[in-house]
This record gives structure tokens, C-alpha cells and sequence, in this order.
């Protein structure tokens, strides 16, 4: 094994870490590792954990059992200001008494830094985020965006081991939202930060991270890159909370040429291949869930081997492409494709097929 390798893996180990309150255990057995420079995003619904996972990683949060080592030092018994590690919050937590700079000088003051190297740091940073000119204003004469480039400047002005970041854009407009991802991307690839972001959208994860860590309930259901989660679910849960999905009980009839079969009923079946399976072994008989993503239902002019017939129920316009609502019998899928001169009519029989290796298969 390439020892460097692993040491730049566990840059932030999190080993067999839980944290309880009261009876409530809200993370269990956690084991993560973060590279150093890596942009790792914590994904999940309200109360899967990712929040306290990032406040005890920050040290506003004690853990119940487990270690945590930044940089393989132990960092549980060190208070927050000693870990190295810049917090970026939602609300942005400015002091709106103190001007820009004040409030970006603020945690070089607490270490205790020379004015002169604290006057230098604070005109520089500011400058970086294009903020230098407002220096002198205070938080409620800015807007939202500038706040959250204040917040963000403020927590790599000390030149942090580490930067968290908890829902930092999610008070922020979609226009907003979507530049300041773009350029919190380009500060992680230009300082070459490490970055641990908490987020419940599932767009900003894809669009910002190395990785994705998705949880449930306090432990992680899969991570991996964006492209692994998205288009190699392992369960259920990540394939219907990460895009968009058709998730459909269905049978497995049999295999042909090394593909699983699966029986959808209402006459209609489709081949998985097998390395689109979460499970081995899976045998004739047995009940799975089959998850196909909207943009991989191809619609076709005609009937054949692997095409389902159906009805198109409803035709949905969302700009740069077509959502289709499609029946046969009980069976429900939405299939997404792109616009062309004439929309397919309401009522209309088509015939929409799927790629093996674009079926993901769990157990039911």
C-alpha cells in the first residue's frame, strides 16, 4: 500500500465515532475519512446527522464515543479555536457591530497576530473576494451574497487546516445560490482547501463536490463521486434522494446472456445487467426494487425485444426539455427527453426502453 496515500486519506478520520442525546442516538459507528484538498459534501434529509458530524469535527459538540484525528492528532480534547478549522454557518454569525474588516480581522485578533500582519491579511483576503471597497461598511449595508463572501473570508483569513461549511448558501436566492457555488469552487480549487460542506440540496452536492457522503440516520448509506451515487445507487433510499428517479417493484424471471430479467407485470419486462445489481445472487423468483432515472427511457417509434408499450398521460414543459408521464395499466414512469419541433400528443401510445446497465437493482 502507498503509505502517502493513506495518510492523505486520513488527513480527517472519524473512527467509529457515535454521538447520543439522551436516549436519542443521532450518529452511530461512524467511519469517514477526508483527503487532504478534498471538497467532501455531507447530504441528507433533516435529522440524518451530517450537522452534529460537522459541530463535533468543529468542537461545538462533544462526541459519545469514537476518535477524531485531523492531521493524526487526536483533536477531541483541543477547544475550537486551537483545531485549525474555519466554520462557515447559514446565518453567516456576523457581528453587525464591527465593520467588514473588523469582522474579518476578527479571528486574528484571537490569535493574537501584530497589526500590521493583521491590517495586510484582512486588505488582502478582501480583495480576493472582490469586497475591499466595503470595507468600512457594516453587515446590514450589504447584501446577502457579500455577507456570505464576508463569512467565507473571514474563515480562511487565518489560513485554516480545514473550512466547514453548514448550509452556508441556503438563505440565498437560486441565481445567487448558483454563483456563489461556482465560486466557493474555485476558492477550493485555487487555495487547494479542504472543505467538509453539510447540505440537504442534492444539486448543490453534485454540482460542488469531490464527494458525497450520503446519510440516513446517522450513518452513511453510500458515498462516493458524484457520478457513483448518481448513476450507481446502492439502495433505494440514495437512488430516490439523490435526482430523480422511477423506482418499481418488479420480479426477477430469469437471467439471458448474463443479464437479470425482471418482470415488471402488466406484460412488460426489461434486462439489468449484472453489474447494475447492488446484490449478488439473486436468484429466479426473487422481489427487487429497479431504479431508472427519467433521462434514461428512451421513447421508440416502434415495438421490439426490450421496449414496453405505454400511453404518454401527461406532457410537462420545463424549458430545455420534455417531462413525460407514461402508463401501462398500474405501471407509472416519467421519462425526460428533449424538446423537438413537435411535442408527443396526450394519449399517444409509445414504446420506451432502458439500457441493462442503466437498470439499478436492489432487494426488495
Amino acid at each position: 500500500m502507498d503509505d502517502s496515500k493513506g495518510s492523505m486519506r486520513n488527513f480527517i478520520h472519524f473512527h467509529d465515532v457515535s454521538k447520543s442525546f439522551g436516549i436519542t442516538k443521532v450518529v452511530e459507528n461512524l467511519e469517514l475519512e477526508v483527503e487532504k484538498g478534498e471538497f467532501l459534501s455531507l447530504l441528507g434529509p433533516s435529522g440524518s446527522g451530517k450537522t452534529t458530524i460537522l459541530m463535533m469535527l468543529a468542537g461545538f459538540e462533544e462526541t459519545s464515543a469514537g476518535t477524531i484525528l485531523l492531521d493524526g492528532e487526536r483533536i477531541q480534547e483541543l477547544p475550537p479555536h486551537k483545531r485549525g478549522i474555519g466554520v462557515v454557518f447559514q446565518n453567516y454569525a456576523l457581528f453587525p457591530h464591527m465593520t467588514i474588516a473588523e469582522n474579518v480581522a476578527f479571528p486574528l485578533r484571537m490569535r493574537r497576530l501584530g497589526r500590521a500582519e493583521i491590517d495586510s491579511r484582512v486588505k488582502r483576503a478582501l480583495e480576493r473576494v472582490r469586497l475591499g471597497a466595503l470595507a468600512d461598511r457594516r453587515p446590514d449595508q450589504l447584501s446577502g451574497g457579500q455577507q456570505q463572501r464576508v463569512a467565507l473570508t473571514r474563515a480562511l483569513v487565518f489560513e485554516p487546516k480545514v473550512v466547514l461549511m453548514d448550509e452556508p448558501l441556503g438563505a440565498l436566492d437560486k441565481q445567487l445560490r448558483e454563483e456563489m457555488q461556482l465560486e466557493i469552487r474555485e476558492l477550493h480549487r485555487r487555495l487547494g482547501l479542504t472543505i467538509v460542506f453539510v447540505t440537504h440540496d442534492q444539486s448543490e452536492a453534485l454540482t460542488m463536490s469531490n464527494r458525497i457522503a450520503i446519510f440516513d440516520k446517522g450513518k452513511i448509506s453510500q458515498i462516493g463521486t458524484a457520478a457513483e451515487v448518481y448513476d450507481h445507487p446502492q439502495n433505494s433510499f440514495v437512488a430516490q434522494f439523490i435526482g430523480e428517479t422511477n423506482l418499481l417493484p418488479a420480479t426477477v424471471a430469469g437471467t439471458e446472456g448474463g443479464a437479470l430479467v425482471l418482470d415488471l407485470g402488466e406484460g412488460a419486462r426489461l434486462r439489468a445487467a449484472p453489474a447494475a445489481t447492488a446484490a449478488a445472487g439473486l436468484g429466479t423468483g426473487a422481489r427487487v426494487m429497479v431504479s431508472i432515472r427519467p433521462e434514461r427511457l428512451h421513447l421508440d417509434p416502434e415495438a421490439g425485444e426490450g421496449r414496453v408499450a405505454a400511453s404518454i398521460d401527461d406532457v410537462v414543459y420545463q424549458g430545455d426539455h420534455l417531462r413525460l408521464h407514461l402508463s401501462r395499466g398500474d405501471l407509472r414512469l416519467v421519462a425526460r427527453c428533449e424538446r423537438r419541433s413537435a411535442a408527443p400528443a396526450v394519449g399517444a401510445p409509445v414504446h420506451v426502453s432502458v439500457a441493462p446497465a442503466d437498470c439499478a437493482v436492489f432487494p426488495a
